[in-house]
């Protein structure tokens, strides 16, 4: 029998292979798989996957006549191929692909809601990207909502249909590989020189809390002379960078620990005692879950996504976001209570392999793609 098109469609070919690794060989098996995306970082690790590969020029920001374009674009592809399903991820490829697969008469339109910028835009942007976000919706048959506060968010802001929303399993867009993200996966490990090393994984910029974490350390090692901060990731320059004087910092302050972008970030999570991330808005964090299957325990802000993957107490400490004094209250309850630090070190694995696995995941989600083509395929 002749398989179903299954068409995978994203802003980046970087947010396939890394985001949704995996994802394309598993569904090849069941499906026709076409992967969709523009050209640059990661496409030609997209190529050697178990799938078709179909460039197509997307632009992140809001560029009216490119957005055009693009649209015709797809509108067209989708119209040549006759996908059966067209999943789309990220804002900007859920906006055109669900647009266009509407226009196409694409059976199923499946969004996944992996990011929901909408939380803190303000003025006119906010307006551009609630407007965006019902129009993406309403072109989808299904929304998936990678985190239930998320889908929570969505519903009380009126934006979408709460019949047309799932979340799949305990949340995430593709688990985790927990055989990989494992103490006894590697032996690479990057030991710190500190008493007491926290680590932070993800771009240097504003929205990710660096400012708050810098200057939370910063207090810290007055009374705590010999702890250690250490920065994965690559620093961003043009989308809301850090404070000046906090790049200085990083550059100048040697218990700031900065390493740039790493492919594998295990031998650097490692060496540290515990993981920080304050970030203001996430759609579902895969390295909070990365760092808890490492079994470190955690300071996260109290976002979707975060606030679902941290217990309190539990396997780590929830704080606001935006609140340097909480966060720094929390980093110092680390240093002072070690014994509570170690039983929320154990827990932390446990409390990831049980809920967010990533072949689990894969199978919800195959099983989503048959519950929708029985319903909706005749």
């Amino acid at each position: 029998m002749k398989k179903k098109k299954l068409f995978k469609i994203t802003n980046s070919a970087y947010f396939q292979v890394r985001q949704l690794q995996g994802q394309l060989n598993y569904f090849s098996a069941y499906f026709d798989v076409i992967a969709v995306a523009p050209k640059g970082e990661g496409w030609e690790e997209l190529q050697k996957q178990q799938a078709r590969c179909i460039p197509v020029k997307m632009s992140r920001a809001i560029n009216p006549i490119f957005d055009l374009i693009t649209l015709f674009q797809l509108v067209k592809l989708f119209i040549k191929e006759k996908p059966t399903i067209v999943h789309s991820h990220t804002p900007k490829a859920g906006l055109l692909g669900m647009l266009a697969a509407w226009i196409a008469r694409v059976p199923i339109r499946m969004h996944m809601v992996t990011g929901f910028p909408l939380t803190t835009a303000t003025g006119i942007k906010k307006q551009i990207l609630r407007f965006t976000e019902r129009l993406t919706y309403a072109c989808a048959t299904n929304v998936y909502p990678n985190s239930q506060k998320m889908c929570d968010i969505i519903c009380s802001m009126g934006i979408g249909n709460p019949k047309k929303m799932l979340v799949i399993g305990n949340g995430g867009s593709n688990g985790i590989d927990t055989a990989f993200y494992s103490r006894n996966a590697t032996q690479d490990i990057k030991i710190s020189t500190f008493d007491f090393t926290f680590g932070f994984v993800g771009r240097i910029f504003y929205e990710k809390g660096i400012n708050e974490l810098v200057a939370s350390f910063i207090r810290l090692q007055k009374d705590y002379p010999n702890i250690g901060l250490r920065l994965i990731g690559f620093m961003e320059e043009n989308l809301y960078p850090v404070d000046d004087w906090v790049k200085q910092e990083i550059s100048t302050n040697s218990h700031i620990e900065f390493v740039g972008f790493q492919q594998d970030v295990r031998p650097y999570l490692m060496g540290c005692e515990a993981f920080v991330f304050p970030s203001y808005r996430e759609g579902f964090p895969n390295v909070v879950m990365q760092a808890g299957a490492l079994e470190l325990p955690q300071i996260v802000t109290d976002i979707n996504g975060c606030n679902e993957i941290i217990v309190q107490n539990k396997n780590g400490i929830i704080v606001p976001p935006q609140d340097e004094h909480a966060l720094y209250k929390a980093m110092k309850y680390f240093l002072d209570n070690p014994n509570e630090v170690k039983r929320m070190a154990k827990n932390a694995r446990a409390m990831i392999t049980s809920r967010y696995e990533r072949n689990k995941f894969w199978k919800l989600m195959l099983e989503e793609y048959y519950r929708q083509i029985k319903n909706r395929i005749k």
